[in-house]
C-alpha cells in the first residue's frame, strides 16, 4: 500500500484513477483535491517577458482579472488570463523551445480594457485594491498629494497629514464601467496595503486617520455606496440630534436668565449657553473605551478601599495616555463587531508603528459597546491569537478560495515554525509585541495560491509568502519543496533576469503574482532608479 502511495504522489494519472475508487474523510474533499497541485507546479520560466510598461497588483481572488495601473498611475488596465497555446510540427515538442510569438505578454493575457479612473492632480493609489467576488466589483483609490504640515482644523488630529481629495471608485470588472465614488475632502486614509479600509461582504469601513471617524458603508448589488453610520464622534445615529437638542436647550435656558445691570441695563449671557471650542467633550467612541477601562478595574476588587487604591494607579494616573489614544486601523470580525487598534499619533502615521505602543479592542456596533480591551503585549491575546487566527481573518461568505490559507491555527506546520521562533526569541514580551503588531489584518492582503499551502509545499518565507508585500530580490532562485513523500524539489521562482543583476550595486525589488488557481505565476523585478521593470512568466508547460 505504501509503494501505492508513494505512486500516486508522483504521478496525476495515478491520483485521477485514486480518485476514482477512494472517498476520502468528511470534511476533507478539497484539501484531497489540491493535492493534484504537487504534480500540478510552474515549472517552466520565460525570462524578461517583452510586456507593457505597466504597473501590475494582482490577480483577483477568482482568477478572472490581472490588475494593472499605467505608469503615470492614471489608468486602470485589466486583463483576462487565458493559456498558452501554440503549434508543433514534431511528435515531442515539450523537447523543443518555445516560438518566438509564444514568449510574449500577450500569449498568456488578453487586455479587456484600459480605464482613465484619476485626473491630472491625481493619481491611483498603487497599493490599493479590493476585491468583491460576488458581484465582480473592484474598488480602486485616486488621491492628491499629502500635506504634511496641515493646521489641525474642523477637530482634526495634530500631527495627522491631509490630502486634500481622496476618491473611493467602485467599478464593474467586466465591462469598466464606474458604478459610484465616495470623495473624502481634507482628509487622511492610510490606503498603503489596504491598512484604512477593510470588506466584509457588503460592508466597508474606511478610517478617517484625520478626523477619527470610522465610516461604514453597504454596496449594494445596484454598485451604490450607500453610507450606513459613522462611529467616533458620535456612536448611534441619534446621539448628534440629542447633543443639539440639548444645547439648544441649555442656550435657551440661560437666555432666559437676565439680570439688570445698575442704571437699568439688561445683560443678556447668550455666550454661556454656547459649547466652548477649546473644552469639548470626548469623543464617543473615546468615552465608551474610558467607561470600559474604568468599569474593568473596578471589578477587579472587592474592597471599597482597594478599588480606590487601584484605580488611582491603573486608570487615574495613566487617564491622560487613554484620553490621547487615537485610532490607527480597523477590521471587521464579523457584521456587528469590529476590532480597532488604539496608538498614539505619531503611530498612527509612522512607518514602523511596531515600536510605538498599542491596544486592540473589540466593539460591538448594534449595542455601541466596548466588548473586550488589551494591551498589544497581553499574553491573553497572544493565546487567542495563536489558537483561533482564522478568526481574526474575517473572509467574506462568498469568498471560498480565502478559506484555505495556511496560518498556525489550521496547519501543523505553520504551527511548528511559530513555536521555533517563539523557542529562539530572547524577550518573550518583545516575541508576543511583533506577533501582534499584525492585528488587526489587512484586507485581501494574501494570496489564496495552492503553492502558499504550508500542507503541500515548504519554502523560505523570507524570500516569499502568501502575504502581499514587496521584498529584497536575492540571485538565488526560490525552492518550492514537497511535504510529503518523496520530499522533492519541485519547481523554482527567480525573479529578475536569467543570469542575475548585471549591476550588484543596485537595489533590486522583487513581488510576486500568483495565480489563485492556475499554475501560473508572475515575478516583477524593479530598482529604485525607475529603471523598466524586469518581468518573469512562471508557468506548467
Amino acid at each position: 500500500m505504501s509503494s501505492y502511495r508513494k505512486k500516486c504522489s508522483s504521478n496525476i494519472a495515478a491520483r485521477i484513477f485514486d480518485r476514482q475508487i477512494r472517498t476520502p474523510p468528511p470534511s476533507t474533499t478539497v484539501h484531497y483535491a489540491r493535492r493534484f497541485y504537487e504534480n500540478l507546479v510552474p515549472s517552466y520560466t520565460l525570462y524578461e517577458v517583452e510586456c507593457p510598461d505597466h504597473s501590475f497588483r494582482k490577480f483577483t481572488d477568482d482568477g478572472q482579472y490581472l490588475i494593472s495601473f499605467s505608469r503615470n498611475y492614471q489608468d486602470l488596465i485589466v486583463y483576462r488570463p487565458r493559456w498558452l497555446s501554440f503549434s508543433c510540427k514534431d511528435e515531442d515538442c515539450d523537447k523543443h523551445d518555445l516560438p518566438s510569438k509564444a514568449k510574449r505578454f500577450e500569449s498568456f493575457f488578453t487586455q479587456l480594457y484600459s480605464v482613465s479612473l484619476a485626473s491630472c492632480n491625481e493619481r491611483i493609489c498603487k497599493d490599493f485594491f479590493l476585491y468583491m467576488e460576488g458581484n465582480q466589483f473592484g474598488l480602486f483609490a485616486t488621491s492628491t498629494a499629502q500635506i504634511h504640515d496641515a493646521p489641525a482644523v474642523g477637530g482634526a488630529i495634530q500631527g495627522v497629514p491631509s490630502i486634500e481629495k481622496i476618491t473611493f471608485i467602485l467599478l464593474r470588472l467586466e465591462d469598466g464601467v464606474i458604478l459610484d465614488d465616495k470623495v473624502f475632502y481634507n482628509d487622511f486614509v492610510n490606503l498603503t496595503h489596504n491598512m484604512g479600509v477593510f470588506l466584509y461582504d457588503d460592508l466597508l469601513a474606511i478610517v478617517s486617520l484625520r478626523y477619527q471617524i470610522i465610516h461604514i458603508l453597504q454596496i449594494r448589488d445596484s454598485g451604490n455606496l450607500v453610507d450606513v453610520r459613522a462611529i467616533g464622534e458620535f456612536c448611534r445615529e441619534d446621539d448628534q440630534l440629542f447633543l443639539n437638542s440639548n444645547a439648544q436647550g441649555m442656550a435657551f435656558s440661560d437666555k432666559n436668565k437676565q439680570h439688570q445691570l445698575p442704571g437699568g441695563h439688561i445683560e443678556n449671557n447668550v455666550h454661556q449657553g454656547q459649547p466652548n471650542p477649546g473644552s469639548s467633550f470626548l469623543s464617543g467612541i473615546k468615552q465608551r473605551l474610558l467607561s470600559f477601562i474604568f468599569q474593568s478595574i473596578w471589578n477587579e476588587e472587592r474592597d471599597d478601599n482597594l478599588r480606590i487604591q487601584t484605580l488611582r494607579k491603573k486608570f487615574y494616573f495613566h487617564f491622560q495616555d487613554y484620553a490621547d489614544l487615537i485610532i490607527w486601523k480597523v477590521q471587521f470580525l464579523d457584521r456587528h463587531h469590529l476590532l480597532i487598534k488604539f496608538g498614539s499619533v505619531d503611530g498612527g502615521v509612522s512607518r514602523n508603528a511596531d515600536h510605538h505602543p498599542a491596544f486592540v479592542a473589540v466593539y460591538n456596533m448594534d449595542t455601541t459597546e466596548i466588548v473586550s480591551f488589551y494591551q498589544n503585549s497581553a499574553d491573553e491575546l497572544y493565546l487567542l491569537f495563536e489558537q483561533f487566527c482564522d478568526h481574526f481573518h474575517a473572509t467574506s461568505r462568498n469568498s471560498m478560495h480565502m478559506n484555505f490559507i495556511s496560518s498556525h491555527s489550521n496547519n501543523v506546520h505553520a504551527l511548528e515554525q511559530l513555536r521555533s521562533i517563539k523557542d529562539k526569541a530572547s524577550s518573550s514580551s518583545q516575541f508576543v509585541k511583533k506577533m501582534l503588531a499584525s492585528l488587526p489584518f489587512s484586507c485581501q492582503s494574501q494570496s489564496p495560491s495552492p503553492y502558499f499551502d504550508q500542507s503541500l509545499f515548504r519554502f523560505d518565507d523570507k524570500l516569499i509568502s502568501a502575504t502581499d508585500r514587496h521584498r529584497q530580490s536575492t540571485d538565488h532562485p526560490i525552492k518550492f519543496i514537497l511535504r510529503r513523500h518523496p520530499y522533492s524539489l519541485k519547481f523554482k521562482i527567480k525573479p529578475g533576469p536569467e543570469g542575475g543583476s548585471m549591476d550588484g550595486r543596485a537595489k533590486n525589488i522583487s513581488s510576486f503574482i500568483f495565480h489563485p488557481i492556475l499554475p501560473l505565476a508572475l515575478s516583477v523585478q524593479q530598482t529604485l532608479f525607475l529603471h523598466p521593470s524586469v518581468v518573469n512568466i512562471h508557468f506548467r508547460r
